[in-house]
């Protein structure tokens, strides 16, 4: 109905379009720079046309990208970029925090399993650190929306982010990207691509960035704590080989990351009582602290994707192993001092909060066989085995900040977990109109946990901490998608689809502050969507409109434990969403283009016997008390980091200008407001946000060499994004305004 409407709005474009007479092609015509490109996606394991997709997708490529990356962000930059997808993290450039359609998960445990799935190069990336990587040299973006339980069957239910990076080819090519910005930020990013032989290309490339710390330490009495924060130096690399004979492909592939900056700087009563403002006063590169802040992070891994075309067939093998090490310590209080040890500030501390949490092992081995056929038969099929297997370790750590930082508490947990899998998949074309797909996935997983606190933070002579605490949480599951995708003429399909998800159990076992380790069971998401996809005006526009409804079974929440640093898993009986997502694309003219989506997504818990502990530090919660002191409950709360409303626009102008294209693009998104918590109350309630981008640039050379302008946030907007609520009034910003320029050039 909402692509039939706009191309409604424009009867005489569209009539004219119709009867213009088929502009004659040629092998040698450039392409029309009034039309859309074509968009092509592989999120089902094949190479199909956007629009044939049974499915909610969305794609990010090209300038689009570059631009969006432009200053030096981490992976957070892709929220709000399409429909339905928000990215955050509390733990600076590390540990991003995926959501789709309002599901994820806020826990800060290292330890944390996502219900969104990360899959780069065709490889899942289970741990939070893992997810982190920095974008360069990709080619593509994909957004899947609903469970993706069949193919990505990895703790998938609410969707995956699909990564591609370039892969070598037989052209001696590449590219040299440098900008400068603000703060001193410098972002350098490359790639070369070699042909070794007929049948050996290689491609290497790399990004370095780096920033000058901007924020500073004003406590006038900083002894040991940290000076200066939120300067960086986050170095990452590819090296591919490829190998292409007759019906044989092996593509090898090894990727490194050396990270060293700040953590989240956690900011003491910076939220206004009674409001979700900002205190008056607050200055943005002031912060008083008499903690140490500072965070490293190395990992590196190797691919290996081999595939053998035969007569009807197609074999693969993808191997991936990862590892990784990172160190987070921040001061969790946010001020320096406390009620019983003056002075303090700002604000009142009532007691220290100094932490660090450590990640000195993990490693990750997945296998992959699939066999799929390759023929043009109406019958398409997948079927395959996966294989999984983690293994961590958790530190945690605790410091005095008013005895001179020193370490008085420890404890750490490990993970051995195993996971196992087989899945299939078939595509029919019951007719040149109606394709069917059908899938299902059984998948087996167990792990098994310990954890310790050897050290108490505070405690005495003769503290022994606690026992080993262990876990042993088993699961099995069958999920299923059911599929439909009607072509109803050359430009407009519908489609429909019914899908199950499934998360395995998680396990927190953070005892530094407590003395129990908590366990959710599986949790099991059933979908329901109907979309339409619609070309429109001979190709100069496009559409696509999706509305869904799903119900998740024993969800995993993570509850805070009020005044106690310290979480919680626990398992809703029950939770529903429902909304709807838009995308549009338009190519207005030859000058100008045009993007816009938004999506609004209602989430709700429905458990009356849910309940949680609010905020320990006399915040204003808006729920009704639970039946014991201290909590309030959460049944009817929409999830944590759950906006109903996002949206994103973007305008691009381009007109030739001498030898080359002068081009202006600016990007806007919009989050609607969100809880931070669980819980409801006044302060922990985030406010819209709405940010703003431009980039101005000249390319010239067949687009070989480009100059250009950058900036985002560009009104500069300073808004508290979520918060800490187990100490005083603490808040996170979003990033302030940064600006700079580029130079890149393509040979």
């Amino acid at each position: 109905m909402i692509a039939l409407a706009i191309a409604s709005a424009f009867p005489m474009h569209a009539a004219l379009a119709q009867t213009a007479p088929a502009a004659a092609v040629t092998a040698d015509a450039p392409a029309d720079s009034t039309k859309l490109e074509t968009v092509i996606v592989t999120g089902t394991r094949r190479t199909e046309n956007l629009r044939d997709v049974p499915m909610s997708i969305s794609s990010i490529k090209g300038e689009v990208l570059d631009t969006y990356n432009a200053s030096g962000q981490d992976i957070t930059f892709l929220a709000q970029r399409v429909p339905s997808l928000n990215v955050e993290s509390d733990f600076g450039r590390t540990f991003p925090r995926f959501y789709i359609r309002g599901l994820g998960n806020t826990d800060f445990d290292m330890n944390a399993s996502q219900p969104v799935g990360l899959i780069f190069d065709d490889v899942v990336q289970e741990s939070p650190i893992l997810k982190g990587f920095p974008v360069f040299d990709v080619g593509n973006i994909e957004v899947l929306r609903g469970p993706q339980g069949t193919l990505f069957g990895r703790n998938s239910p609410a969707g995956i982010v699909k990564f591609d990076s370039v892969k070598p080819s037989n052209v001696f090519e590449g590219y040299a990207n440098a900008g400068y910005g603000n703060y001193g930020a410098v972002n350098l990013e490359g790639a070369i691509n070699v042909p070794l032989s007929d049948r050996w290309a290689m491609r290497f490339s790399g990004q370095a960035q780096s920033r000058d710390d901007r924020v500073y330490n004003t406590n006038p009495n900083p002894n040991t704590a940290t000076r200066s924060f939120e300067g960086y130096h986050d170095n990452a690399a590819r090296l591919q080989f490829q190998y292409k004979d007759a019906g044989f492909t092996a593509l090898f592939s090894a990727h490194g990351r050396d990270m060293a900056g700040n953590a989240t700087l956690f900011r003491a009563n910076i939220i206004q009582k009674g409001t979700n403002n900002i205190v008056p006063g607050f200055s943005y590169d002031s912060y008083p602290t008499d903690g140490i802040n500072r965070q490293t992070l190395t990992s590196s891994g190797l691919n290996v994707n081999l595939k053998w075309d035969l007569d009807t067939i197609s074999l693969y093998s993808i191997s991936g192993y990862d590892k990784a090490k990172v160190y987070s310590r921040a001061d969790v209080d946010g001020g320096y001092g406390a009620s019983f040890a003056l002075p303090m500030g700002p604000g009142f501390i009532p007691f220290p909060s100094e932490t660090a949490d450590g990640l000195p092992f993990l490693r990750q081995l997945t296998q992959e066989f699939r066999v799929q056929s390759n023929t043009k038969d109406p019958l398409q099929w997948i079927g395959g085995v996966y294989f999984f297997k983690e293994d961590i370790q958790v530190d945690s750590f605790d410091f005095n900040s008013l005895a001179g930082n020193v370490q008085d508490g420890y404890a750490n947990q490990h993970q051995h977990a195993k996971s196992w899998a087989t899945f299939g998949n078939i595509k029919y074309a019951v007719s040149d109109k109606l394709k069917l797909t059908a899938g299902v996935r059984y998948t087996n997983d167990k792990k098994d946990f310990d954890a310790k606190r050897y050290v108490t933070p505070g405690a005495g002579p003769g503290d022994t901490g606690t026992p080993v605490l262990t876990a042993h949480p088993r699961s099995n599951n069958a999920s299923w998608d059911l599929s439909a995708n009607y072509t109803i003429d050359a430009d407009t399909s519908v489609f429909g689809r019914i899908a199950t998800g499934y998360r395995a159990p998680s396990i927190q076992g953070r005892v530094l502050f407590g003395n129990n380790i908590s366990v959710a069971d599986a949790e099991k998401n059933l979908s329901f969507e109907a979309g339409i996809k619609k070309d429109l005006l001979e190709n100069t526009a496009r559409i696509s409109a999706t509305v869904y409804h799903y119900r998740v079974k024993d969800m995993q929440l993570t509850a805070g434990s009020g005044a106690v640093n310290q979480n919680q898993l626990v398992n809703a009986d029950k939770v529903e969403g429902q909304g709807f997502e838009l995308e549009a694309q338009a190519k207005l003219n030859r000058n100008w283009k045009t993007t816009f989506s938004t999506s609004y997504n209602k989430t709700e818990i429905k458990d009356p016997g849910l309940f949680a502990a609010p905020c320990g530090n006399g915040c204003t919660v808006t729920n009704a008390p639970g039946p014991l002191p201290g909590t309030v409950s959460i049944n009817g709360n929409p999830l944590p980091q759950a906006p109903k409303w996002v949206a994103n626009f973007t305008l691009q102008y381009t007109v030739p200008f001498g030898e080359g294209d002068l081009y202006a693009f600016t990007d806007w998104s919009y989050k609607g407001k969100f809880n931070e918590f669980l819980y409801e109350s006044k302060e922990y309630t985030a406010k819209p946000l709405t940010l703003g981008g431009v980039r101005v640039g000249y390319k010239w050379g067949n687009g070989k060499y480009e100059l250009a302008a950058y900036g985002r946030n560009i009104t500069n907007r300073q808004q508290i994004v979520a918060g800490i609520d187990f100490d005083n009034l603490t808040g996170i910003l979003n990033e302030p305004r940064a600006y700079g320029v580029q130079f890149k050039a393509n040979f």
